[in-house]
């Protein structure tokens, strides 16, 4: 074996028994990962197709741009975050800017390259750092319980289990062999988990999938086979540097604004994932802040630039990371492993996507639930501290808006320090924060985005 690929390599590179990690634990914390999130190669095309993309070209600049936002992450952070383009940019870029707003498409995608840029600057400076420094400890929690309740969502919805409703929601029909088979799902990965077996999580996505085969829904199979295992890629060369400055400059004072929601939303959507399984990890520094320095918020800006030349919404971490995380994943060989799957799906993603949701719905259920378990430390709180983070949880569990959670926690809580007179809590930097979170809800109000 070549000393490129020998553990010792690994361990230089990676520092993974630093972290308390493994090879072999990352490396199937990486697959647990990309089966967690392979969903996107299906998704992403099939929303951007809204803006008058061609499917089979989105499937291939989905996967080229997580595979440059991943490898990124892994190789300059060391970081087992995952990236590919964010589920909440492309639905407004595609339904609300595009179509809704009848934007031009190149000129849409000069909007994702001016925010990604923006979001860059912001990375590679001090900014970023000090703003995840200056979240106070009840935003703190606030993000990771409104984050795990969010990714519990994300699965009750997609396993089927959640329906919605004229009321809310509902739960799934028992009639309905997918909605038993998710059960069943979420039954073996929260054994697996409890019995601590190695890679749990994966062989319930593994098994789901396969039971899939003979069970029936609708009238088709759970998991179809796809027509062909194999594709070769044909890249759409004619998406790279889709941009057009011209018309851009054009219509100013529509866009700017517009820009600057996709900026503000996209900078702290990513930051809070990051904060979150970065925490999770347990990556900290000795005064206990996350271990996240300026090349990992320079790799998330930067993958979202490429991402926008690549033909592609803003790439963005992801919250299935946390998925990879709960697995064993500690550096960015898990990142590493995830790119690497997402660079062989060019050529085997329609074998890949047959991954059906209700396999990797109970996992995203029970990493939400277990995000919860920072709750216990409200016990001997104070009455700010408890309201906060349960209000954000409140807020996204109901509306699903990560987004609308952080904002109004922040100004809740910095309405009851002035209430409560602890007027020294209020530092310039939250403050600040308070004035951006004020201008983006004025901002969603008047360009009618995120309401959803």
């Amino acid at each position: 074996m070549s000393n490129a690929t020998s553990p010792s390599w690994l361990e230089r590179r990676f520092r993974i028994a630093e972290r308390g990690s493994t090879p072999r634990r990352e490396i199937l914390a990486g697959i647990t990962t990309f089966g967690a999130m392979a969903y996107i190669m299906a998704v992403n095309p099939a929303i951007m197709a809204a803006a008058g993309l061609a499917r089979h070209d989105m499937i291939m600049t989905t996967i080229a741009a997580a595979v440059c936002g991943t490898l990124l992450m892994a190789l300059l952070a060391n970081m087992p975050i995952a990236l590919a383009p964010a589920m909440s940019s492309n639905a407004i870029f595609a339904q609300v800017v595009v179509q809704q707003m009848h934007v031009n498409v190149r000129t849409a995608f000069t909007i994702i390259l001016l925010g990604g840029l923006a979001f860059t600057f912001l990375s590679v400076t001090k900014l970023r750092q000090k703003i995840v420094h200056a979240f106070p400890e009840p935003i703190v929690l606030g993000i990771q319980v409104a984050i795990g309740i969010f990714i519990a969502r994300i699965g009750m919805i997609t396993g089927g289990l959640a329906v919605p409703f004229a009321e809310g929601f509902r739960f799934g029909s028992l009639h309905d062999p997918a909605v038993l088979l998710a059960l069943f799902g979420l039954g073996t990965a929260s054994a697996l988990t409890i019995l601590r077996v190695p890679a749990g999580m994966l062989i319930s996505i593994l098994l789901v999938t396969v039971l899939g085969f003979f069970v029936q829904s609708h009238g088709k199979p759970v998991t179809s086979w796809p027509e062909e295992v194999m594709d070769w890629p044909h890249y759409p060369t004619h998406l790279l540097f889709p941009f057009d400055f011209h018309d851009f400059m054009n219509h100013l004072g529509l866009l700017v604004p517009i820009t600057l929601y996709f900026l503000i939303s996209d900078f702290f959507d990513a930051t809070g994932t990051m904060f979150s399984v970065a925490n999770r990890a347990g990556l900290r520094h000795p005064d206990g802040s996350p271990m996240l320095g300026r090349a990992a918020f320079a790799a998330d800006g930067t993958a979202s630039v490429i991402g926008s030349a690549l033909g592609t919404c803003t790439v963005s971490a992801y919250v299935e990371s946390l998925v990879g995380v709960e697995a064993g994943g500690r550096t960015g060989l898990t990142a590493l492993v995830v790119g690497l799957l997402f660079l062989a799906s060019s050529v085997l993603w329609p074998l890949i996507t047959i991954i059906p949701s209700v396999a990797t719905a109970p996992v995203l259920i029970l990493v939400g639930l277990s995000m919860l378990s920072g709750l216990t430390q409200l016990a001997n709180a104070s009455r700010e501290a408890v309201l906060t983070p349960m209000v954000m949880l409140l807020i996204a569990v109901l509306t699903g808006n990560f987004m609308f959670s952080l904002a109004i926690g922040l100004l809740l809580y910095s309405a009851l320090l002035v209430v409560t007179r602890q007027f020294a809590r209020l530092t310039p930097m939250i403050l600040g924060l308070d004035a951006i979170f004020l201008f983006y809800l004025v901002l969603v109000s008047q360009i009618g985005m995120g309401e959803s």
